[in-house]
C-alpha cells in the first residue's frame, strides 16, 4: 500500500474458527508445528470477528500495539514473529527495486485490534487475532502470497482462520515448517444448511492457557501420542468425506467423538487439565438425550480449550433445539438478549420431548447463545471511517 502524506494504513477483519478434528500439542514450540493435522469450520464474521488496523509512518518512533483499546506488549515474541516474517516477505518481494512505498519497510508500525466477543474464553480469539494481524500487515506492505504459514507463527490455529468454510491445517513433515500450511477443504457456500450455536457459559479467562496446557499434555499423556499418530489421520480422512458429502450424521458423530477424546487427553495429562465445567457436561448430556429422542444425530457439540459449547445443527433443527436450551437453561434476566446473531424462529415442544429431554433445568447457567453459520476468510475493510487508528496513528475513541 503506497504511503499517503507519510501515513499508510490498512484495516482487515478476520474470523474465528472451530476445530472439529482438534489440534493439541506442538512438535516445535518456536515455529508452532503441530503433532497432528486438524480440521475446522470458519464462523461467519457478521457474528464473530476481529478487526485490525495497521499503520506505518516515518513519524512513528516505535512499534506500538493496542488490544481492545488498551496498549499491549508489542514485544510479545509471537507478535514479533509475525511482524518479522511479513517484513521479510515484503523485502524479498521488492528485491533490489527501491520505490517510494519501500520506505515503509523501515517505518515503525502502529497496530490496533478489537474483538466483538470475549477474549481468551475458549472462543479462539488468538486465531482470529493473529489471522487479522497478518492480513492487515500484508495489505499494508502489498503482499498477496500464501500467508497461513506466517499466521501460524502467531497462533497455530490462526493459520486456519486465513480461509473461509472448511479448512485443514496440514501437520507437514519438514523441520522448517514450510509445509505446515492451511488449505481450504470446501468453501463456506458448500453446505448452506449448516448452522452453528455458540453457547457462552463463561466469558472468563481460562485457568490453564492453551499454550501451557498442550505442552504439558505432550510431555505427560500417552493417550495424546496415540491420538496424534493413530487416531487423527483416519478421522481426518473420514471428516473430509462427511463434509464433501454433506453427511450431518457422520459429521456430527465424529465431531462429538473427537471433542470427547481431546478432553480425555486433557484428563490424561499430569497434573490433569479440566476445561469442561459442570454446565459443559450438562450440555453434553442434553445433546445426547435430544438425539436419542429423535433417533438420529440432529445436534453435535464440540468444545475447545474452555467451557463454552459449540453446537452444529442443520437449519431446520435450530428453532426446536434453541427452545430446548431455553427450557433447560432458563435465562436469568436477559430474556431478549439470550439468543443473538442470526434470527431464530419459534418452536412449540411436544410434551413427550420435554419429558424425555428437559430433565433438570439450570437457570442462568448459559449466559447467551450466538447463532451463526460458516463464513469467509479475512476481508479488507475499504471504508476509512472503520479504521481503528486516526490520522495521528493513535486509537480513535470509540463512542
Amino acid at each position: 500500500m503506497a504511503a499517503e502524506r507519510g501515513l499508510a494504513m490498512a484495516t482487515c477483519t478476520a474470523p474465528v474458527n472451530i476445530a472439529v478434528i482438534k489440534y493439541w500439542g506442538k512438535r516445535d514450540t518456536n515455529l508452532i508445528l503441530p503433532i497432528n493435522s486438524s480440521l475446522s469450520v470458519t464462523l461467519h464474521q457478521d457474528q464473530l470477528r476481529t478487526t485490525t488496523t495497521a499503520a506505518a509512518s516515518r513519524d512513528f518512533t516505535e512499534d506500538r500495539l493496542w488490544l481492545n483499546g488498551k496498549e499491549a506488549d508489542v514485544g510479545h515474541p509471537r507478535v514479533q514473529a509475525c511482524l518479522r516474517e511479513v517484513r521479510r516477505l515484503a523485502r524479498k518481494r521488492r528485491g533490489a527495486g527501491e520505490d517510494a512505498a519501500a520506505l515503509s519497510l523501515s517505518c515503525k508500525v502502529h497496530i490496533a485490534s478489537e474483538n466483538n466477543f470475549p477474549t481468551a474464553a475458549g472462543l479462539a480469539s488468538s486465531a482470529a487475532g493473529y489471522a487479522c494481524l497478518v492480513s492487515a500487515l500484508a495489505r499494508l506492505y502489498g503482499l498477496e502470497e500464501e500467508l497461513s504459514e506466517v499466521a501460524r507463527r502467531g497462533s497455530g490455529s490462526a493459520c486456519r482462520s486465513m480461509f473461509g468454510g472448511f479448512v485443514q491445517w496440514q501437520r507437514g513433515e519438514r523441520p522448517d515448517g514450510s509445509d505446515s500450511l492451511a488449505l481450504q477443504v470446501a468453501p463456506e457456500t458448500h453446505w448452506p444448511e449448516l448452522r452453528v450455536l455458540v453457547l457462552v457459559v463463561s466469558g472468563e479467562k481460562k485457568p490453564v492457557g492453551s499454550t501451557a496446557g498442550m505442552q504439558t499434555s505432550v510431555e505427560t499423556s500417552p493417550l495424546l501420542k496415540h491420538r496424534a499418530e493413530v487416531v487423527v489421520p483416519e478421522r481426518l480422512a473420514q471428516m473430509m468425506r462427511h463434509i464433501q458429502e454433506r453427511d450431518f450424521e457422520g459429521f456430527g458423530q465424529l465431531a462429538m467423538r473427537d471433542s470427547n477424546q481431546f478432553h480425555a487427553t486433557c484428563l490424561d495429562t499430569f497434573p490433569p487439565i479440566f476445561y469442561l465445567t459442570d454446565v459443559s457436561r450438562h450440555i453434553i448430556a442434553l445433546a445426547h438425550r435430544y438425539n436419542a429422542h429423535h433417533g438420529h444425530t440432529k445436534v453435535a457439540y464440540t468444545f475447545d480449550a474452555g467451557p463454552n459449547a459449540v453446537v452444529f445443527a442443520l437449519a431446520d433443527a435450530v428453532a426446536e433445539f434453541v427452545e430446548v436450551l431455553r427450557r433447560s437453561f432458563p435465562p436469568a434476566a436477559n430474556g431478549d438478549e439470550f439468543v443473538r446473531g442470526l434470527p431464530v424462529g419459534s418452536a412449540a415442544l411436544p410434551q413427550e420431548l420435554l419429558a424425555a429431554v428437559v430433565t433438570e433445568p439450570l437457570p442462568g447457567a448459559v449466559r447467551y447463545i450466538l447463532h451463526t453459520k460458516p463464513g469467509p476468510g479475512p476481508q479488507l475493510v475499504d471504508d476509512p471511517s472503520q479504521h481503528l487508528l486516526g490520522a495521528d496513528g493513535l486509537p480513535r475513541s470509540r463512542a
